[in-house]
């Protein structure tokens, strides 16, 4: 890629990140009566339908928030950095004031009444619905502790994210609103708690270095885990394993991918790669980023699919014995196009790119922006943040994908993290 391409690229997405993305967001998204942040609008932006707070999209906010104020691209003032501080600092206060489920019981509620107080979701007893919501808001107090240098939030997040590993460990958790039986394994586990455990570690880097070493072991293991036993010999990665043997299996549910999982964790497997110099990871994470992209494109109309095949195209197996909400899911949505699914391809094809040479992943990346951008930013210029659930024909759909929430985290992440990419490669020329 030449540097006249990449300083077009750089332009682009600056002005994709601030005049699209965070003119929606702020200030609509800051609560400034309870702290915390509100992002339960429609899909397209319009109205904002409740003032319910989910500790997932919480920490999510605290910790894009925590990294924009320190991007490493000369992109924003000190001031703006300053006030993405201090919007992240309120979010992190909310998140350790209210989250957890008792003031010795380090788990996290899912959903939260505006003002903190815990919620139950609708059919559910469970306040402890998902580990997600634990790993997300580890991931946004370890970034604003680094940020702002407070170990009081590291303390926090670092005691959150030891009761994760000993629940999965010890196999006491929840994934709702996909729940899996726990005759089975969901790479989305190990792969969370790769990333969860990256961030930490950063963190740890600054504050607690004694710590480092126990944090690169687990992210070594969690990232062995996920190449040893959810890739099978032609490079596709399984969604779901059995549990103990780590075998597959012939229903839908073991025969199936989540493209979206497997590019993102493409450049979560990098880093843990780097971080644990381990280069002999790379050519089997480049392989298995190269099949997702293969099996997950919708050949006929194009994109990413939510779910696919491990052969690509509609999920296929049998279904005899498996009756999981999470399959049911599978077989409704897999046809749709999703926001995030398409900003981490976005990212992890040009990282690839960059790191291997592999023109391949420059096509890739090229396809997936040509789709990008003529298909998810909103055409209302006083919202022009993106419509970020499509049909798999690529019309607007007002439908629940995990959480009933408008969340910037996938776009604004993988925005900052291409700007980083482009402003390293940029330098080499100096």
């Amino acid at each position: 890629m030449q540097q006249r391409e990449i300083k077009t690229l750089f332009a682009f997405f600056e002005n994709e990140l601030t005049n699209q993305i965070l003119s929606f967001w702020m200030p609509r998204c800051e609560d400034q009566e309870y702290g915390g942040f509100l992002n339960c609008f429609d899909n397209k932006g319009e109205k904002l339908v409740s003032h319910d707070k989910y500790t997932w999209s919480q920490g999510r906010f605290v910790w894009m928030f925590s990294r924009l104020a320190q991007i490493k691209a000369p992109i924003f003032s000190k001031a703006q950095r300053a006030e993405f501080l201090r919007l992240a600092g309120q979010g992190a206060d909310f998140l350790t004031e209210h989250c957890l489920m008792g003031e010795d019981d380090w788990r996290c509620v899912f959903l939260m009444n505006r003002d903190g107080s815990p919620k139950k979701v609708d059919g559910w007893d469970e306040l402890d619905m998902s580990i997600y919501a634990d790993c997300f808001a580890v991931i946004g107090l370890a970034a604003y502790s680094r940020a702002s240098d407070n170990p009081e939030k590291y303390a926090f997040a670092k005691r959150l994210h030891a009761s994760c590993v000993e629940r999965i460990e010890n196999n006491t958790f929840n994934t709702l609103p996909y729940p899996l039986s726990p005759q089975y394994r969901a790479h989305g586990i190990p792969m969370i708690m790769s990333n969860t455990t990256m961030e930490l570690y950063r963190a740890a880097k600054e504050m607690d270095q004694d710590y480092c070493d126990t944090l690169q072991k687990l992210v070594k293991g969690y990232t062995e885990d996920i190449l040893d036993h959810f890739v099978d010999e032609n490079d596709v990665m399984h969604e779901v394993i059995e549990s103990g043997s780590n075998a597959f299996f012939p229903q839908i549910l073991g025969q199936h991918m989540n493209p979206g999982h497997t590019i993102e964790d493409a450049w979560f497997m990098l880093e843990a790669a780097e971080l644990c110099q381990a280069p002999q990871w790379e050519e089997k994470i480049y392989a298995v980023t190269k099949k997702a992209f293969e099996n997950g494109w919708d050949q006929e109309l194009g994109g990413l699919m939510h779910f696919c095949g491990v052969n690509g195209g509609q999920p296929m197996g049998d279904d005899a014995g498996v009756e999981t909400e999470t399959m049911t899911r599978q077989l409704d949505d897999w046809g749709s196009k999703l926001w995030w699914v398409h900003s981490e391809a976005l990212y992890s094809s040009l990282l690839c790119y960059f790191k291997s040479g592999d023109s391949l992943f420059k096509d890739w990346f090229e396809r997936t922006f040509d789709y990008v951008f003529s298909t998810f930013p909103g055409k209302d210029p006083e919202i022009r943040e993106w419509i970020q659930i499509r049909t798999r024909e690529g019309a607007p759909l007002e439908k629940v994908v995990a959480l009933p929430v408008k969340d910037p985290f996938h776009i604004t992440r993988n925005l900052l993290l291409i700007l980083e990419l482009l402003y390293r490669e940029m330098q080499k020329e100096r």
